[in-house]
Parts: structure tokens; C-alpha cells; sequence
């Protein structure tokens, strides 16, 4: 492989760990979508309990999401497919892998998901 692959491996690895390492912080298992609260402390707490924990699970959604894209990214990486947009099977701009080294979606596809 070439300098800008081991590069790009290295962004998407330490990107990797630093999800895993944020999902753990949070009580959950990054290979699992179990999720793990204390218990309400009092019923005066329960409104904001249930505030926090769909916080959490909002925040704990958009981490295992990242996740998976940085996964998907890194075996593309490693099947020489990296750079290919999933969707429409185009290029992804440089300028979109270099902000996001996850991207498996080019600009276009990406607007039209949402």
C-alpha cells in the first residue's frame, strides 16, 4: 500500500478507537446495542431522567453509526474499494475524504439521504 493509504488506515483507526472508547464512556458496549441506566432516583427525577437517557441514546445512536461507517471505510480501505461511494458507485470527492476519511457516501448521495 501506498503512503496515503497507511495514512488514511491510521485517521480511520485512531477515529475508531476514540468512537469505541466515547461509547464505553457511556455505559455501553460498542459491539452491542444493549444500554445500560441506574435506576431513577426518585419520582421528582423521572422527567429528567427520561430527558437524559434520550439524550444518551440519541448521542450512543450517532457514535454506533460513526462507528459503522469508520468499520465500512476501513474494509473498503483493505479491499481497494475505499474512495467509491456505496450508493452510486462514483468517486468521493477529495475535498469530502479529507474532511471525513468515514465517508461512504459522495456529497450528492449524502444530501439526497437526508
Amino acid at each position: 500500500m501506498n503512503d496515503e493509504h497507511d495514512q488514511v488506515r491510521t485517521v480511520l483507526r485512531t477515529q475508531r478507537r476514540e468512537l469505541v472508547r466515547e461509547i464505553r464512556e457511556m455505559g455501553a458496549d460498542p459491539a452491542s446495542e444493549a444500554i445500560s441506566f441506574e435506576a431513577d432516583a426518585g419520582f421528582s427525577d423521572r422527567s429528567h431522567s427520561t430527558e437524559e437517557r434520550a439524550r444518551t441514546l440519541a448521542v450512543l445512536e450517532t457514535l454506533r453509526s460513526n462507528l459503522h461507517d469508520v468499520d465500512r471505510a476501513i474494509a473498503k480501505l483493505e479491499a481497494g474499494s475505499y474512495g467509491v461511494c456505496d450508493r452510486c458507485g462514483r468517486p468521493i470527492g477529495a475535498e469530502r475524504l479529507e474532511a471525513i476519511a468515514w465517508a461512504v457516501l459522495c456529497i450528492d448521495c449524502k444530501r439526497k439521504e437526508g
